[in-house]
């Protein structure tokens, strides 16, 4: 009985201790969102290159295309920033920017010196939109399909491994469904 009174709390202890060790050793972008499968979370947010205009995920209805959270203040934003342009331009991508936690005037100098691959940037100054979303971290990737329905994404980079390995062929299928 008395070695039973000890059992219990170290049975406890290792368990503890094995999710502490997995969550160090888990990719952090391999993490699922609960919103995979689930129409992507409404909200309209005025356009950076002209405040007269929204973005609303309801403008792309019947397009597949990619919700990218970003900042100029966000080192792998730059790295990801050329792939996307090419996504855009070569492979026909609709890119659609968040910009988040940001100065206007840095967004702007961004798109001026690294050029812009998006087909209208909503800015979120409440940051409501990215909150909705789960974002944590820029850059962040959705891949919307046709019915507004969200169906990867991608925390970090979009690189062109990503884009061989796996975006590719899923866009495809997507753009290939009524």
């Amino acid at each position: 009985m008395k070695s039973l009174r000890y059992a219990i709390p170290l049975v406890i202890f290792l368990a503890l201790v094995g999710l502490l060790l997995r969550g160090l050793y888990e990719d952090p972008k391999l993490v699922n969102s609960p919103l995979i499968g689930k129409p992507i979370p409404q909200f309209v947010l005025p356009e950076l290159l002209d405040a007269s205009k929204t973005v609303e995920p309801k403008h792309y209805l019947g397009k597949v295309w990619l919700l990218n959270v970003w900042g100029s203040w966000c080192p792998e934003c730059w790295r990801e920033h050329g792939y996307l342009e090419q996504l855009s331009s070569r492979h026909g991508l609709t890119v659609v920017g968040i910009n988040w936690r940001d100065e206007t005037a840095d967004a702007l100098d961004m798109l001026r010196r690294a050029g812009n691959p998006y087909t209208a940037i909503g800015v979120d100054p409440d940051t409501t939109a990215v909150l909705d979303l789960g974002v944590y971290g820029a850059p962040e990737s959705y891949l919307i399909d046709k019915q507004g329905v969200i169906r990867f994404k991608q925390v970090g980079a979009i690189t062109p491994a990503l884009w061989n390995s796996e975006l590719e062929a899923l866009v495809k299928r997507l753009e290939s469904e009524g």
